[in-house]
């Protein structure tokens, strides 16, 4: 067997990353995602909210895919009803400013479109859609897929890599995602590849993808930086002890697969990244704006 699905789970295209967390990565301020000159905001928000409006209107999801994908994605089941509400609206955008492309004769009908939709809006269920900005597909393989790549080290040796992923995520570009994992959402605690690659593309907003996504106004990147950095730290200790870790030993692969398994768990598992991992699962409800526990 080529590799192993359950840990090659994702793969980011990012430049090397050290092993410790990043003291500071270029802040990009919310704002900043919306560029309009301060005196034309509100005009361009009202023809923005009018848009959105009509699509809804016009290309609304149905109640029965709608129905479905909540009970199937147990972060928007949890929700109330005002923010299901605006989670499915955020669906709704997504379908249709995304381009959902099935390979290898693969098909997505509605309900797996809806579904695959849902999961990728839970993260910027309070931030918006303008934090998905900058890319525009969203590529699905049927299963887990073993892309072929080249890389050649310091001594100019090349390598072929052929890794078993589940999803990836490139900056600009698209996100990959196979659906089979994407249908195992759910039987194993903590686990999200939607989310995931999600983190990743929120991340990768203000640069390469490294565990430091653009924090919020007033936002204290040392207090941050301190609670991943401290879990890191742990959690590294704990499994050169051959301790149980609290969540997938992947998320040591890098602090850019840390903030991506702790996405996953903060919306699949939020009890146990608060019982474990207290200070980390603090810092993503203020990034997320949301209590998923």
């Amino acid at each position: 067997m080529i590799g192993n699905p359950a840990f090659k789970r994702t793969y980011v295209n990012r430049a090397p990353l050290s092993r410790a967390f990043p003291v500071e990565k270029a802040r990009l301020d919310p704002d900043a995602l919306e560029p309009e000159p301060r005196q034309h905001v509100a005009m361009f928000k009202k023809i923005r909210d009018w848009r959105i409006r009509r699509l809804i209107a016009r290309y609304p999801i149905a109640e029965r895919p709608w129905q479905d994908a909540l009970q199937r994605c147990a972060p928007a089941r949890r929700l109330d009803a005002s923010d299901q509400a605006t989670l499915r609206v955020l669906a709704t955008l997504f379908l249709d400013r995304k381009s959902l492309e099935p390979v290898n004769g693969f098909h997505l009908d509605e309900a797996d479109r809806v579904l695959l939709a849902t999961h990728a809006c839970v993260p910027i269920l309070k931030l918006g859609f303008d934090w998905y900005s900058g890319w525009y597909s969203v590529i699905v393989y049927p299963d887990a897929f073993i892309p072929h790549r080249q890389h050649t080290d310091a001594a100019g040796v090349v390598h072929q890599t052929n890794s078993v992923l589940a999803g990836e995520a490139w900056g600009r570009g698209p996100v990959i995602l196979s659906w089979a994992d994407v249908l195992n959402i759910g039987q194993r605690p903590g686990r999200n590849v939607v989310i995931h690659e999600m983190a990743h593309k929120l991340d990768m907003l203000n640069g390469n993808a490294n565990g430091f996504p653009p924090l919020h106004r007033r936002k204290d990147q040392r207090v941050w930086w301190l609670a991943f950095s401290s879990a890191w730290d742990r959690l590294q200790e704990q499994k050169h002890h051959g301790a149980d870790l609290p969540m997938d030993q992947y998320a040591l692969e890098s602090p850019a697969e840390f903030f991506a398994v702790a996405s996953e768990q903060f919306f699949e598992a939020p009890a146990t990244l608060r019982q474990h991992l207290p200070d980390v699962y603090r810092q993503l409800v203020q990034f997320y704006r949301q209590h998923a526990f």
